[in-house]
């Protein structure tokens, strides 16, 4: 066997050992990545293959997964040794792209570091910015629906929410300079019906950093999911972090329907702390929201348990785990610690 065969796996291994020892070193990769290398590759890649109308990278995961079938069939009867070196060569060259591509990021310093944001808060604090939340949340729906009984319906196609998403970013840009968002490449994901069954709304190509969006989810939480994923697209991996940015972009956005998303998305996130915190305060809270508030979380739970099979278990059960070996311990809970994010940003500012 060629020793040339061991040199791809070798450097999976030197891959591995190299990223531990760069998660102690944020500020390098802040500065020299994040700031740096990425910025340049980000905006290429979204130049290049924005302006397609369908996702490009999609098409490559569909070739990948044509070709990996095709190259299994035809290897089946090959020696395990050789197959073996030969996986991990594929992996070693796919896992240096996803990281030098996009995934450098996972190291980067903390969001509420780098905005002086605390992650500490009391239940007092908690329940006074629910309370202010709930408020904001009905009073965006009132002015949309007139109807404290309806549930909100967004009138936009999907690709004018991705246009309408930019207004977003532009305002928060004017804010913060770092979430200036540039070259657009927002897409519906070709693999919508596989992504519902697997349990997710949206997510980052990083190796054509195009924002995917599962065009079946309701419309009304479409702008939150199109923001979070443009988050990512910035640098952000933390997925706690992008639900706080996507939050900041659709609620300092001029259009109501894109405020409503992202109020009633972290309201429900507060809602759930609740249930896990004190269930008690949960049944009062629920009392002061608008019916048709809740109709639309309704239309979101109904969705989303309609598609729910041992896929959806098992997939969110590798995705946890991916996201703890990339340096977000509280894997899928990550997602929900942006409400820590939200209760500090919040406690000297008006929503």
């Amino acid at each position: 066997m060629p020793k040339k065969q061991f040199l791809l796996p070798l450097l999976l291994l030197i891959q591995i050992i190299g990223l531990k020892i760069l998660s102690f070193f944020p500020e390098f990769v802040e500065r020299y990545y994040s700031n740096g290398l990425y910025p340049y590759i980000s905006k290429f890649s979204r130049s290049v293959l924005g302006w397609i109308p369908f996702s490009f990278g999609d098409v490559l995961y569909g070739i990948l997964i044509i070709w990996s079938v095709k190259w299994i069939y035809k290897n089946r009867k090959t020696g395990w040794k050789s197959n073996t070196l030969s996986i991990l060569s594929v992996i070693s060259v796919v896992y240096f792209l996803f990281h030098f591509l996009w995934a450098f990021n996972y190291h980067r310093l903390p969001l509420f570091e780098k905005m002086n944001i605390k992650t500490e808060y009391s239940d007092a604090q908690l329940l006074n910015f629910t309370k202010k939340i709930i408020a904001k949340t009905n009073d965006i729906h009132f002015q949309i629906t007139n109807d404290t009984a309806k549930k909100v319906v967004n009138p936009f196609t999907q690709n004018q929410i991705f246009e309408k998403s930019l207004i977003g970013y532009r305002s928060l840009s004017n804010e913060y300079s770092f979430f200036k968002y540039e070259f657009p490449s927002q897409k519906k994901s070709l693999f919508s019906y596989p992504l519902t069954y697997m349990g997710f709304g949206g997510y980052l190509n990083p190796f054509t950093n195009e924002s995917q969006v599962n065009y079946m989810i309701p419309k009304y939480g479409f702008p939150m999911t199109s923001c979070h994923e443009m988050a990512h697209q910035m640098g952000y991996a933390s997925e706690s972090e992008c639900n706080f940015i996507g939050f900041l972009a659709t609620t300092k956005n001029e259009d109501l329907y894109f405020k409503y998303s992202g109020y009633s998305y972290a309201l429900r996130y507060c809602l759930s702390n609740w249930d896990a915190r004190n269930p008690e305060i949960l049944e009062q809270l629920l009392k002061t929201i608008h019916p048709g508030v809740l109709k639309n979380y309704q239309e979101s739970e109904d969705f989303w348990e309609s598609h729910q099979t041992f896929i959806d278990t098992g997939f969110k059960i590798f995705y946890d785990n991916f996201l703890k070996f990339n340096q977000q311990k509280d894997g899928l809970e990550s997602y929900s610690k942006f409400v820590d994010l939200m209760v500090n940003y919040y406690e000297k500012r008006e929503l």
